[in-house]
C-alpha cells in the first residue's frame, strides 16, 4: 500500500522532492488546482477493485457456491489491492531494509496457504483501502503547499524596441519591461516605471486589500492586476523572485526531518526485526506445545500485523508537514520540519527594533512652524516638500510622502543643490529655501539600526534645544531667506501590531520579549514603552546581541530571535529558533533565519508559534494512540484470541487515525488567534 510511500516521503516527493529550480512549469501553473479527488489516486482506483471483487465474492462464499465462482474474485482483489505494496517491500528487502508492506502481505499469503482465503482477502482489502486513504492525505497536504504556486503566470508580455513578445517567466532577465495589461497577473518581481493600477497581492503579503500602485512602487510575480495597466521593469532574475523563494523553501522544508521523527526511524528497523523474531516465537512456542498448526500460524500473523509499528512511524511527520503548509498559506514559511518543532520549544523572544519592531523608515511625526513664521503646518509642510522633491534621500522622500498625505500642492523648485551631511537648498516661489538638520553630524537619536546615513543638515554647528532632544527622531530645520521658519520631526514609528505581537508573546512564553539593538537607549526604550517591552538593551554591536541571547540560554531559556538586517544574523544563527521579517530583510539574514515573514505582519509570529505547538501536541497525541493500539492489540492477541480481521482494522484504523489527526493543522482555524477562537482539542 501506500504506507512505505507516505512515511518515506515518495507520495510527497511527487511533487516537493524535486530538486529545487528557478522556473515553474507553465504548464502546471496556468489555472489554480483543485483538491485531489480520491479517484483520482491509482490507489483509490485499486482499492476499489480490490473492495468489489471481495465484495462480489463474499455471498457467492456463504452461499456454498462452487470454488471457480468466487476463487477468481478473491484472486482478483488480491491482486488489485496486493500487487504495489509486495513491491514496495521486495525493492526494500533488496535494500536490505524490512518493510511493513512486505510483512502484511506475507501475512495475507500466510492466510490463504493454509485455507484461509477470506481471511487474507479481507486484510488486503483492509490494507489497500487503508492506502488509498493515506495516498489521499499524502495528496491533500501536497495539495495544500501546492496552492502556494497555483498563481504563478507561466507567461509576461516583453517590451522590445519592436514592440512586444509572449515569454516564458523563466527567460526573463533583470532590467527587462513589460507590459502587464488590466486583469493580468504579474510575471516577475520588479517595480512599476509607468501607469496606474491596483494590485491584488493577498497571496504574497496577506493584504486583503488590493493595493495602489504608481511609478516607483514594487510589484510582485504572480499577484494579480487591476483595472489600469502598468510598465514594470523587472527587477529579479525569477529564480530570486518572492515567489520562486517560497517555492524552495516549501520544498526544503519537505524533506527535512523532525528530530522526533528521526529517532523513530533510527529504531523502527530494530523494531521491525524484533517484531518478525517475535512472531516466529508466537508460532513456534505454542506449537511444539501441541497446538494445531493453523490456529498457531493464525495466531502469528495476527500479531505480526497488529505489532508492525506503522502509526508510530505516521505520527510525527503529518503534523509538522500540515503546519508547514498552513504557516506558508499565511506568509510564514518555515524552512524544515526541524525549525517548525523547535518554534514551538521557545520559552523567552528577543526582538530587534528597526525594521522589526518599527517600519524601518523615517515619516514625519510633528510639523511646528516658528512663531511669526506666517505659515501653518500644512504651508511649513508643502514648502520643505517643494525643495526636497528632486531629492533621493530617506528623510526627503517622507517629508514629499507626508506633503502628499495631506494632498498639499508643491510648488516648482529651482536651483536645486544637494549637500551630503548638509541638507538642500533651492528656489521656491522666488524665495530661497534651506532644508536640512540642525547640525552637520548624525542626531544622537538617529536609528543606527537602520544603517542609512541621515545626517543632512545645515552646517550651523547649532545644536538642538533640550525639548527637541526629547524627540527620539530626527530634526529638520526649514529655513526661507535665511530665517528659520519651522522644524520637522521625523522617526521610526513602531509596526501597528507590535504592541499586539509583544503581548501575544508575552502570553505564550510567560516572560516579556527582550528588545536587542544598536540604536541609542533613548529611541530604544521610546519603542518599549509603546509595545509594552520591559527588558531593553540599547546601543548593542551584533556580537553584542550574539551575546546576549547566548546569555540568555545558558540561563536555561529556549530564545526566538527575530530580526531583518545583516546585523541580526549572528544573532538569529546563535538562536534556539530565527524569525527573519522578509519584506525588508537582507539576504544574509533570510538565509540564516529558520522561518521568514514574507509579509512582515509581526503577529504572525506568535501565531506561528501556537501552530509549532499545536503539532507537538498532536505528535504526542498522535504516539499515544499508536502505542496504546499497539498495546492493547498485542496483548488481546497473546493473551486472549484476536480475529485476524478484526487485528488488521483495529491496526489499519489507528494508522489512518494517526495519519488524519495530523493533518487537522491544514484547517483554516489552526491558524486563528485565541481572540478569533481555536480549534478545539488542539
Amino acid at each position: 500500500m501506500s504506507l512505505h510511500v507516505f512515511l518515506y516521503g515518495a507520495g510527497v516527493s511527487s511533487t516537493l522532492d524535486s530538486p529545487p529550480v528557478p522556473t515553474l512549469d507553465a504548464s502546471a501553473l496556468t489555472a489554480p488546482r483543485r483538491r485531489t479527488r480520491f479517484l483520482a489516486l491509482p490507489e483509490a482506483r485499486w482499492a476499489l477493485l480490490a473492495t468489489a471483487a471481495f465484495l462480489s465474492a463474499l455471498p457467492l462464499h456463504f452461499a456454498d457456491a462452487p470454488g471457480w465462482t468466487y476463487g477468481p474474485l478473491y484472486a482478483i482483489a488480491y491482486l488489485a489491492g496486493g500487487w504495489e505494496p509486495a513491491l514496495e517491500g521486495l525493492r526494500a528487502l533488496r535494500g536490505k531494509t524490512l518493510d511493513v508492506d512486505l510483512l502484511m502481505i506475507v501475512a495475507a499469503l500466510g492466510a490463504a496457504a493454509i485455507g484461509q482465503v477470506l481471511d487474507g482477502a479481507l486484510l488486503i482489502v483492509i490494507f489497500a483501502t487503508s492506502g488509498a486513504l493515506e495516498a489521499l492525505a499524502t495528496a491533500r497536504t501536497a495539495d495544500s503547499v501546492r496552492g502556494l504556486l497555483d498563481l504563478a503566470p507561466a507567461t509576461a508580455t516583453r517590451v522590445t524596441a519592436d514592440g512586444e513578445e509572449s515569454v516564458l517567466v523563466n527567460r526573463l532577465s533583470v532590467g527587462d519591461e513589460l507590459l502587464i495589461r488590466p486583469g493580468e497577473r504579474i510575471g516577475a518581481d520588479g517595480r512599476v516605471l509607468d501607469g496606474t493600477s491596483e494590485a491584488d497581492q493577498a497571496t504574497i503579503t496577506g493584504e486583503p486589500l488590493p493595493v495602489l500602485k504608481t511609478p516607483g512602487d514594487e510589484v510582485f510575480a504572480g499577484t494579480l492586476n487591476g483595472t489600469g495597466a502598468l510598465r514594470v521593469r523587472v527587477e529579479r532574475d525569477p529564480a530570486d523572485s518572492v515567489i520562486a523563494r517560497i517555492v524552495i523553501l516549501v520544498e526544503e522544508a519537505s524533506r527535512t526531518k523532525a528530530p522526533t521523527q528521526l529517532f523513530i526511524e533510527k529504531i523502527e528497523q530494530r523494531y521491525a526485526v524484533g517484531v518478525v523474531a517475535a512472531t516466529l516465537t508466537v508460532f513456534a512456542v505454542p506449537l511444539a506445545f501441541g497446538a494445531d498448526l493453523t490456529g498457531a500460524l493464525l495466531r502469528a500473523m495476527t500479531f505480526m500485523i497488529v505489532a508492525s509499528p506503522c502509526a508510530v512511524v505516521l505520527a510525527t511527520m503529518p503534523p509538522l508537514l500540515s503546519a508547514i503548509a498552513t504557516a506558508g498559506r499565511h506568509g510564514v514559511l518555515v524552512k524544515s520540519a526541524l525549525a517548525m518543532e523547535r518554534l514551538g520549544e521557545i520559552d523567552t523572544a528577543a526582538l530587534d527594533k528597526t525594521g522589526t519592531l518599527t517600519e524601518g523608515a523615517p515619516e514625519v511625526t510633528a510639523v511646528r512652524p516658528a512663531t511669526g513664521s506666517g505659515l501653518d503646518e500644512d504651508a511649513l509642510l508643502a514648502l520643505a516638500a517643494a525643495a526636497e522633491h528632486p531629492s533621493e534621500h530617506p528623510l526627503a522622500r517622507a517629508i514629499v510622502v507626508a506633503a502628499r498625505a495631506r494632498d498639499l500642492r508643491l510648488a516648482p523648485a529651482r536651483d536645486f543643490t544637494a549637500k551630503p551631511g548638509h541638507g538642500v537648498t533651492a528656489t521656491v516661489d522666488g524665495r530661497f529655501v534651506t532644508v536640512g538638520r540642525p547640525d552637520s553630524g548624525l542626531d544622537a537619536d538617529t536609528d543606527a539600526d537602520a544603517g542609512t546615513d541621515t545626517g543632512t543638515g545645515t552646517g550651523t554647528g547649532t545644536r538642538m534645544d533640550r525639548d527637541t532632544d526629547v524627540e527620539g527622531g530626527t530634526v529638520v530645520r526649514v529655513e526661507r531667506d535665511g530665517a528659520l521658519v519651522g522644524t520637522l520631526v521625523l522617526a521610526d514609528r513602531p509596526r501597528a501590531d507590535a504592541a499586539e505581537t509583544a503581548a501575544g508573546l508575552t502570553a505564550l512564553t510567560g516572560t516579556s520579549p527582550v528588545l536587542l539593538t544598536g540604536d541609542n537607549p533613548r529611541a530604544a526604550a521610546q519603542v518599549a514603552t509603546a509595545t509594552g517591552i520591559t527588558d531593553v538593551r540599547a546601543s548593542l554591536l551584533p556580537e553584542d546581541k550574539v551575546t546576549a541571547v547566548r546569555e540568555l540560554q545558558r540561563a536555561g531559556r529556549k530564545v526566538l530571535f527575530v530580526g531583518d538586517g545583516v546585523n541580526d544574523a549572528p544573532a538569529l544563527a546563535a538562536a534556539h529558533a530565527g524569525v527573519a521579517m522578509g519584506r525588508a530583510g537582507s539576504d544574509l539574514a533570510l538565509e540564516t533565519a529558520d522561518a521568514v515573514v514574507v509579509r512582515d505582519e509581526l503577529a504572525a509570529i506568535p501565531a506561528v508559534v501556537r501552530l509549532s505547538r499545536a503539532a507537538r501536541r498532536l505528535v504526542v497525541q498522535n504516539l499515544l494512540v499508536a502505542g496504546t493500539f499497539i498495546t492493547v492489540l498485542v496483548l488481546w492477541d497473546l493473551l486472549g484470541h484476536l480475529p485476524l480481521p478484526l487485528g488488521v482494522a483495529g491496526h489499519e484504523g489507528s494508522t489512518v487515525l494517526v495519519g488524519l489527526n495530523g493533518l487537522r493543522l491544514l484547517r483554516e482555524s489552526a491558524w486563528r488567534r485565541p481572540d478569533e477562537g481555536r480549534p478545539r482539542a488542539l
